[in-house]
């Protein structure tokens, strides 16, 4: 007897050990199954990830931040769409052409019939990129489909909005008149001041320049913390095209500065309407040349 029950007794206590494991595993999954199931098909979202160097800065979305910036949405595939342009440096107008070329392309495979974002009728955009590169991705996103942009916190350095504080305002103001001609200038003085003598000599004192700025506050890179604040922007901006418009009569360019935000950026290009709006010429600030030098154009009638 004590011999068999030597052989049995290790055994007996390995199988418990293995059915407490099965069981804890069991539970963890249905757990899981439950909260997958629990979310219903209208919470999933696609992501897309877009970065390039800024500055030589090295740029990384981590996923777990992601997870946590679109929640309570979810994921519908991990990592979702990656555009990683960090291997190419991108200094000049040139080279800024060719990684809109690249965006274009793979844009155009995000939005094809039968691809992730037609099957789930959302995307969530995290990008991290040069300001121009930001404003052509803007123009190439989809209005047919719900669209959730986010922006990098710089104090805790991630994704997630905020909760609302007291909402950001805007303020929309002529900074010179000009003589009545074909193009405006716009200044988008939000994560920093530009002022009228950083403008470069293109923008001579005949174009007439507007300013969209911070109300109530000095521009500054930490201002954009909530969604209603973004969304304040995008009405702000619309309204600043329309006057722009109305004052200037038949103008075919505006000339944009833009210090903001990288979803600010994108929504410059994103609500550009093809046939009511002029073409936008963006410049960026080179700090080698210590001022602002042109990019690229977008929402160009010719195409």
């Amino acid at each position: 007897g004590d011999h068999r029950d030597l052989h049995s007794f290790p055994t007996r206590r390995s199988s418990d050990l293995t059915r407490k494991t099965l069981r804890e595993y069991k539970e963890r999954h249905e757990k899981h199954v439950r909260h997958m199931t629990g979310l219903s098909p209208e919470f999933r979202t696609s992501v897309l990830v877009f970065t390039a160097n800024i500055a030589d800065q090295s740029v990384f979305v981590p996923f777990d931040q992601v997870l946590e910036a679109v929640s309570p949405r979810y994921p519908f595939s991990k990592p979702g769409k990656i555009i990683d342009l960090t291997s190419i440096r991108i200094d000049d107008a040139a080279s800024v052409a060719t990684a809109r070329e690249t965006v274009r392309r793979a844009l155009a495979q995000l939005y094809d019939t039968g691809s992730e974002v037609q099957t789930v009728k959302h995307l969530s955009v995290f990008a991290l990129a040069p300001i121009p590169l930001l404003v052509a991705l803007g123009e190439q996103l989809s209005n047919k489909i719900p669209t959730d942009l986010f922006q990098r916190h710089r104090d805790n350095e991630n994704w997630t909005w905020r909760r609302a504080q007291k909402p950001v305002e805007y303020e929309f103001k002529k900074l010179r008149s000009g003589a009545q001609g074909e193009e405006a200038a716009l200044i988008l003085s939000l994560s920093g001041t530009i002022r009228l003598g950083d403008l470069p000599k293109e923008v001579d004192s005949r174009c007439a320049v507007y300013g969209l700025t911070l109300k109530g506050q000095t521009p500054n890179p930490a201002f954009l913390k909530a969604r209603k604040d973004l969304e304040n922007f995008r009405l702000a901006y619309q309204m600043a095209l329309s006057t722009i418009m109305r004052e200037r009569g038949t103008i075919r360019s505006l000339h944009l500065f833009p210090a903001v935000p990288a979803p600010i950026a994108i929504l410059c290009g994103r609500e550009l309407l093809p046939k009511v709006h002029p073409e936008l010429i963006i410049y960026d600030f080179d700090k080698q040349k210590a001022g602002f030098t042109f990019q690229l154009k977008v929402n160009n009638h010719e195409h």
